[in-house]
């Protein structure tokens, strides 16, 4: 193999699109892995880490393209190099109204788009604060997808939005829906009554693909990013997010989903709650059912029990939706494994979906490791070794600093699976697949030749391996959950129907397998 590293000097460009380009370029003939990413301390120690930081990128900074191509051998570097060039030049279709036009700053678009009222921001984190501030100082709603951004500046942020009577979703906001339109991550979902604010990604995701499922539909989908519940940031863009659904016309029932938020934060929430004049269920996981309803809302243990009672709340005559028989199915997984199987091992892309499943694992009185554990005795770095049970998020900051989000590129985690079926005490791994915008255009395509080796691996050891997913999306989705479901079932892969149901059959098997 040979390495190729290029510096372009003074050229910008998001992460959004960088995370894009990165993707393509890994599926090119001849490219064994390729990283286009700003010249930022960040990016440069992931690419030490790897072993792949020339001198030429150790001088570049944090306004300079870095691209790095590592070729296979025999490939043509120049000519792949040229592919990559391609893909980040490569210019949009002209719009059917004569052209494609582009502005240099937020204010010159908000000047020039009649009717823009929200901006995307989606730079490297060390600028996202700057461009978000003039995006409010322009009138406009901000969703940041941007992460490693400041608490402080966070709080800023949010501060004079909430002044201005502005959304800032984010930063490390993920999705949104707002208006029918999904926004970054999201699923395509059926127009409805039931409104969402969300401190998850991932798991509004799920409410909301849920709450198609069952027949309902979604009015809004506001994300707050990921540290709004925490005790510095006070969940400002959650209080106003209920707030703003309270006051819309198109929402008769809100659903709150967030991981476990500090307590203080909690409790002024839930007062919004009992002063939103309108049902509100309230997913926080690990979350307590005696405060929700001392606060006048519905508790939800867990997001299918959410997306049902907001369904049921909406006056929804809700679909019948098929159950996953979680007990009996590992009965019978239980049944064909051999001695000293006894471990769950858990691979996510969605860090809630991750969550809920570790979580039910955990409430089984079991020990469980992980990247995002609270508690401290059971963290696991990322990259390490397995321990035990161990549930990873490959969503995490730790995996994803100069990487793609492993929901555009899955990369990471297919190296991980067949590294775990090499485990002989591994009985099962669980694993997500999260379908919709933004998301790889195959998530299972591009992950089952892993799949097909892990079970052979286990199956020339004389061991069953049982390989559980979960697919995330809807009927409208492209490709659609029954189009990936499919794949995975004719590949021998169980199939859950549900976050929830995930976790009772991951608990079950672990349960069960050290009984």
């Amino acid at each position: 193999m040979s390495i190729t590293a290029v510096v372009r000097k003074n050229t910008y460009f998001d992460s959004v699109s960088l995370m894009s380009v990165s993707t393509r370029a890994n599926g090119l003939d001849g490219v064994d892995q390729a990283f286009t990413a700003m010249g930022t301390e960040m990016n440069k120690g992931v690419l030490e880490n790897l072993g792949l930081l020339t001198d030429e990128l150790r001088a570049a900074e944090s306004g300079d393209l870095m691209i790095v191509l590592v070729a296979e051998d025999g490939a043509d570097t120049e000519a792949l190099l040229a592919e990559i060039e391609d893909l980040l030049t490569r210019k949009a279709p002209a719009s059917a109204g004569g052209g494609e036009v582009t502005y240099r700053t937020i204010a010159s678009a908000a000047a020039g788009i009649d009717g823009a009222n929200l901006a995307v921001v989606a730079v490297n984190g060390a600028y996202a604060a700057r461009e978000a501030r003039k995006a409010l100082e322009s009138g406009l709603h901000v969703m940041m997808f941007s992460d490693n951004v400041a608490v402080e500046d966070e709080i800023a942020l949010k501060n004079l939005a909430h002044d201005k009577g502005l959304f800032m979703m984010g930063p490390d906001c993920g999705t949104a829906i707002i208006n029918n339109v999904a926004l970054c991550f999201g699923n395509k979902v059926r127009p409805g009554s039931i409104g969402i604010v969300a401190a998850s990604g991932t798991g509004s995701q799920e409410v909301s693909v849920r709450v198609h499922a069952l027949g309902g539909g979604i009015s809004q989908l506001i994300g707050t990013g990921g540290r709004d519940l925490s005790e510095q940031v006070g969940g400002i863009m959650m209080v106003d997010g209920i707030r703003a659904l309270a006051a819309d016309p198109a929402t008769d029932v809100i659903v709150l989903v967030s991981k476990p938020p500090a307590a203080s934060v909690e409790k002024k929430v839930l007062a919004e709650v009992a002063a939103a004049g309108k049902p509100v269920v309230v997913w926080f996981i690990d979350g307590s059912e005696e405060a929700v309803t001392a606060a006048g809302g519905h508790f939800a243990a867990g997001s299918l029990q959410a997306a049902r009672k907001a369904v049921e709340l909406a006056g929804v005559a809700g679909s019948a939706v098929e159950e996953f028989e979680a007990e009996a199915a590992a009965e019978a997984v239980v049944s064909r494994l051999a001695e000293g199987q006894k471990y769950v091992r858990g691979l996510f892309c969605g860090g809630t979906l991750c969550d809920e499943t570790m979580y039910a694992v955990r409430d089984a009185g079991l020990d469980v490791w992980s990247n995002i554990q609270k508690n401290a005795d059971f963290r696991l770095p990322a990259g390490s070794a397995s321990r035990g049970h161990t549930f990873l998020d490959f969503g995490d900051d730790d995996f994803t600093n100069g990487r793609p989000h492993p929901m555009i590129d899955p990369a990471l985690r297919v190296e991980r699976i067949v590294e775990e079926a090499k485990d002989p005490e591994v009985a099962a791994i669980v694993m997500d697949f999260v379908l919709g915008f933004g998301s790889h255009e195959d998530p299972v395509g591009t992950t089952l030749p892993a799949i097909e080796e892990a079970l052979r691996v286990a199956k020339d050891a004389g061991r069953h391996l049982e390989i559980v997913a979960y697919v995330l999306g809807t009927d409208l989705d492209t490709p659609s959950v029954a189009a990936q479901s499919a794949a995975l079932r004719a590949a021998g892969v169980t199939v859950t129907l549900s976050s929830t149901e995930t976790g009772r059959f991951a608990r079950e098997i672990a349960k069960k397998a050290q009984a």
